[in-house]
């Protein structure tokens, strides 16, 4: 992977982990609030759809390595 193509990678990771933080913030507030619990579940499933593409970068920046 090229350094242009990493620096891309990183961006998108820490894009992604400002989301998911906003996300969380605002699920948070929803539950404070009281909010529709149908509505809080759907912030959660896109919350974790947007972890499970944090997870998939992480993947890729990190090589895997057997010791």
């Amino acid at each position: 992977m090229s350094e242009q193509e990493q620096a891309e990678v990183r961006l998108d990771f820490a894009r992604l982990k400002q989301e998911h933080a906003d996300f969380d913030a605002a699920i948070n507030a929803m539950i404070a609030v009281g909010c529709d619990t149908l509505q809080i579940q759907r912030m959660k499933k896109k919350k974790l759809v947007i972890k499970d593409k944090l997870r998939a970068i992480e993947d890729r920046i990190i090589p895997d390595i057997i010791a």
